[in-house]
């Protein structure tokens, strides 16, 4: 791997540290960036990127170490201080006060002047310039809200040219983006590094590290693993240094043989796509890949299955034994479990302890007389639990917000397990964590159908459904468009399927 640091960087960062009670977040971090260049930082959840950005950002000071900019040693402690050095941080969950104007947000704090009175002609006026820059032709005056989140990234990133940023950090911005607004963002990113803009790219999707930087930087445990220059970056390269391992298969897929149906869907319609019914089965043991484009209703199916939103027509069969399901509790009973796509707003409650999000889905079960948890109980599953899904965490008692994404999503899947499911539906299960915890949630997976228990997983990373599943359902539009075994399971089936043509390989739906 490259030694070398970019010549004369426009940022340098020496030998940071910082710590929190009882966690050493970074431990002597090195760190540098050219001039109009894409830098990639990488590594899995917990490897200090995020705290490291917060430094460099001014949300938290250092605890030692030295940041230079253009090889002299500045003092970064506040946000405001940041920003005089030309340093944005591009947040993950966007920054924006979306009851107002586009244009009141760029200047937002800032706001231009005219006799004492804030002068909106000319914020309009100057904001326009720099919407123009990340190319959005859109008036000042839209409200924000009126906006989808591609656009809402872009009006952020105008925010940043508008205060002379001359380095943005970007945090998974990816990550709610759709694939038109994916490839839209990085023309604007190519775009800003040729007009001399520097940024700092953080994202867990290695194929977007490889197509957008200049130089890659690794952290593992709060320490740098490794530097890779333009000519060394690889997917395998990067989760080389990632995981400290190699990894000679990602996808530790075996072939088991299916037991009984257990989930038959006849005729199902979602309020969403009330035009479509959709059928399928699910057998004991199968994992079973859902596949589609934004908008085909992978999701909508999952929430209707589990009851979140009752079905408008059609029949659903666990075990052979026909099941009406009108809500979640009904779904529970049936011997479904589902963990939903937004894990911190609809799968925990993140700021209750791993003991009280492990056992939220049993409480109707684990109640003592009268009403009462056994909490005796409680804590005998939930240590059982966090041992078997190898949660990384200091105690039962550990607060679920402060656990790494990875581990959250096992909390999440470990309150199911109690449950002891016959289906287990996963919407996009590896979202949003790094590839050592994926690699783990896909082992998990495995030991589950060895187990006998029947997952249906959707998830847009092709991929992964391709690594994954024995066959896969294939959705376009609210219907099912086709089915795939594993045999004949391709890129290019998957997505002759997803965009409407029910003529390609596998079973027209």
């Amino acid at each position: 791997m490259s030694e070398a640091s970019p010549v004369s960087p426009l940022l340098k960062v020496r030998g940071i540290g910082k710590s929190f009670p009882g966690v050493r977040a970074l431990n002597g971090v090195d760190l540098a960036l050219g001039q109009s260049q894409v830098l990639g930082l990488i590594g899995e959840n917990g490897a200090g990127k995020s705290t490291l950005m917060k430094i460099l950002a001014g949300v938290q000071p250092p605890d030692e170490g030295e940041i230079l900019m253009e090889g002299e040693i500045v003092s970064i402690n506040t946000t405001r201080e940041a920003l005089d050095h030309g340093i944005a941080l591009i947040h993950q969950e966007l920054n924006l006060a979306t009851n107002l104007s586009v244009g009141a947000n760029v200047f937002l704090g800032r706001e231009l002047l005219k006799g004492g009175l804030i002068d909106d002609a000319r914020i309009n006026e100057e904001s326009y310039k720099y919407l123009q820059m990340v190319g959005l032709d859109l008036d000042p005056t839209t409200l924000v809200e009126d906006l989808t989140i591609g656009r809402q990234q872009m009006v952020e990133i105008a925010k940043a040219l508008s205060i002379n940023a001359r380095i943005l950090i970007m945090d998974e911005p990816t990550s709610s983006l759709s694939q038109a607004e994916t490839e839209y963002l990085f023309k604007v990113i190519k775009d800003l590094r040729s007009r001399g803009v520097s940024i700092i790219y953080i994202s867990h999707r290695l194929g977007e590290v490889t197509e957008l930087a200049d130089h890659v930087t690794v952290l593992r445990d709060g320490e740098n693993a490794g530097e890779l220059s333009r000519e060394e970056i690889s997917h395998d390269s990067m989760v080389r240094l990632m995981i400290g391992r190699e990894i000679s298969q990602y996808y530790d897929h075996k072939q088991r043989e299916p037991g009984e149906v257990v989930l038959e869907v006849k005729g199902l319609r979602t309020p969403e796509h009330t035009d479509h019914a959709i059928d399928f089965t699910l057998r004991a043991g199968e994992i079973v890949g859902v596949a589609g484009l934004v908008g085909a209703g992978r999701t909508e199916m999952l929430a209707t299955l589990f009851g979140v939103t009752p079905a408008l027509g059609g029949s659903i069969a666990i075990k052979g034994q026909p099941s009406e399901i009108n809500s979640p509790l009904d779904a529970i009973r049936a011997g479904l479990a589902l963990a939903p796509e937004d894990r911190k707003q609809q799968g925990l409650v993140i700021d209750m302890s791993v003991r009280e999000n492990m056992s939220l889905a049993a409480l109707w079960r684990d109640q003592k007389k009268w009403g009462f948890l056994d909490f005796a109980k409680e804590l005998e599953i939930t240590r059982e639990m966090v041992k078997s899904m190898r949660v990384k965490t200091p105690g039962d008692d550990q607060i679920v917000r402060y656990l790494s994404g990875g581990n959250q999503q096992k909390v999440v899947l470990g309150k199911w397990l109690t449950m002891k499911p016959a289906v287990l539906l996963l919407d996009e299960p590896t979202r949003g964590i790094d590839v050592g915890a994926k690699r783990e949630i896909y082992a998990l997976m495995e030991e589950l159908a060895d187990a006998g228990v029947a997952i249906l997983f959707v998830s847009s990373e092709l991929e992964e459904v391709l690594g994954m599943s024995d066959r896969t359902l294939v959705m376009h539009e609210g219907r099912m468009t086709g089915e795939l075994s594993r045999e004949e399971l391709s890129e290019e089936a998957v997505m002759q399927l997803a965009t409407g043509n029910s003529e390609s390989l596998g079973k027209a739906a």
